[in-house]
């Protein structure tokens, strides 16, 4: 139980790492806010947590709203009366190559990986700052740090996210707050379920490993990164691509 009587929001939390992430936390004891533009979905895996004695609440999101971001945090802050841990996970793809690429699909991808990042991260600190005490784990990627062809909205957010996590970190560490990202690779969810079978084949004989992760994978990460045992990491990307980057 190491998150016993925290409580945590997830954005994208209804499925895929998010939702993998959320089960961690219920399971070492917090209470869990699932933000994701599928409500159905949030509210289904919020209600099934709560038959197990969870804490739960589901909120539809659009995370680049910056107004309902704040109703939200407010109403989580309301309800809980602390906010413990942010999960920054909640993203979209829309790949082209860069010349294909229209402006309006580069300015959603931005949206709602970044600048949705930004609207949580500002209005949870506020409430962690209260409290001097939190945890913000950002999930970026490995194409944040290596590039990929055909993602380069999705490889500019994710690099974008890398950027705001070490800023952050510094400016909240005197506050006892740490945020970190994760950069996951080639993981089993079903937006890498979408890529063209080439794509995953590239992506498996480029990792040593030899196989993909899982988001259970990642959540294990995200939970120590969130608990007390990570107390002294802050600023920090660790990836989690079974030596794909080295």
């Amino acid at each position: 139980m190491r998150l016993k009587d925290k409580v945590a929001i997830v954005t994208g939390g209804a499925s895929g790492i998010g939702k993998a992430i959320v089960e961690k936390f219920a399971k070492e004891g917090a209470g869990v806010v699932i933000c994701d533009i599928n409500l159905k979905l949030a509210q289904q895996f919020s209600d099934q947590l709560k038959e197990e004695s969870v804490k739960s609440l589901a909120f539809e999101m659009d995370v680049s709203d910056s107004s309902l971001v704040e109703k939200v945090v407010n109403d989580v802050t309301e309800q809980f009366k602390r906010i413990d841990i942010l999960v920054n996970n909640a993203g979209i793809t829309k790949d082209a190559l860069l010349v294909r690429t229209t402006p309006s699909d580069w300015d959603r991808v931005l949206a709602v990986n970044l600048k949705g990042a930004f609207n949580f991260t500002k209005s949870t600190a506020k409430v962690m700052m209260r409290k001097r005490y939190g945890r913000i784990i950002n999930i970026s990627s490995v194409v944040g740090i290596m590039g990929n062809v055909g993602q380069s909205s999705y490889s500019a957010s994710k690099a974008g996210l890398i950027g705001l996590t070490k800023s952050s970190a510094k400016e909240l560490a005197s506050r006892g707050i740490t945020v970190n990202a994760v950069a996951p690779g080639y993981i089993l969810t079903p937006m890498t379920n979408d890529l063209p079978q080439v794509a995953k084949d590239d992506f498996l004989s480029s990792i040593p490993l030899k196989k993909a992760g899982t988001p259970e994978q990642v959540a294990n990460l995200v939970l120590f990164l969130a608990s007390d045992e990570a107390d002294y990491i802050t600023g920090q990307v660790i990836q989690i691509d079974g030596g794909l980057l080295m």
